[in-house]
């Protein structure tokens, strides 16, 4: 079938320059900015850059699509938006475009085996199939990298009234308790203070650093994370605690 003769070809192109790109940048790297550069180092010809009705382009979608294969094979791990190439993928690299592809089916293959010789209920639970199923015009990889972008563009375009809002809303949805949230005006260097519980009895008393009420501090972010600033010890100010600074 020539049509996906020229499907698989256009595959193996964008996947193996992808595995590529990681490799060349520490192994680890953010999907859109592999897609980024993957552009820059493939030809890509007019049926390559057609778009889907979801406003996807061809290429972008297969290779989305296509590393699901090399995920299954243990060649690439997908994380919350960001790409890790395994040492199994920085292997596959030395098998060329159209084997590296081959491979990472017949690992996909292996694994859906495995997986259906399971009771119900034991398998890993990815609803995601092969590319030997077709090509979808939007993966869940695509979904959640778009969720993200659009949440950071949401967070970077508030103001920083509208910002500490957001760190002390985010703080009492962790279970803190945010008894001071600075009114608009001078406020000391202090935006937010928020305490583990209703009366502010309970140490440590810290200061977290000046920087944390930048956007991309937030990114990763966590209770586990919280919990770490707050073993940090006594800040300062002498107050119990978090002090979130401006």
């Amino acid at each position: 079938m020539p049509d996906q003769s020229r499907t698989k070809i256009l595959a193996a192109k964008v996947v193996h320059a992808a595995f590529e790109v990681l490799h060349e940048h520490g192994g680890e790297m953010r999907s859109r900015d592999v897609i980024t550069e993957v552009e820059k180092r493939v030809e890509l010809d007019e049926w390559a850059r057609g778009r889907y009705q979801s406003g996807s382009s061809r290429w972008v979608t297969f290779l989305r699509f296509f590393t699901i294969d090399c995920a299954k094979a243990g060649f690439l791990v997908k994380k919350a938006g960001t790409w890790y190439l395994t040492p199994e993928g920085e292997k596959a690299i030395a098998l060329g475009p159209r084997a590296l592809l081959e491979e990472a089916n017949r690992k996909y293959r292996e694994w859906e085996a495995e997986q259906r010789s399971k009771g119900p209920g034991e398998n890993d639970g990815d609803s995601e199939g092969s590319s030997e199923a077709g090509t979808p015009e939007i993966t869940m990889d695509q979904i959640q990298e778009l969720a993200n972008a659009t949440l950071e563009r949401h967070i970077a375009s508030r103001n920083p009234y509208e910002f500490q809002e957001l760190v002390a809303a985010l703080l009492r949805g962790m279970g803190y308790f945010t008894p001071f949230v600075a009114p608009r005006g001078k406020d000391g260097g202090v935006d937010v203070v928020a305490y583990r519980d209703p009366l502010g009895t309970l140490a440590p008393r810290i200061e977290p650093p000046r920087d944390c009420r930048r956007p991309n501090s937030l990114r990763g972010w966590d209770h586990g994370t919280t919990e770490q600033v707050l073993s940090r010890g006594t800040g300062t100010s002498g107050a119990d605690g978090v002090r979130v600074r401006a």
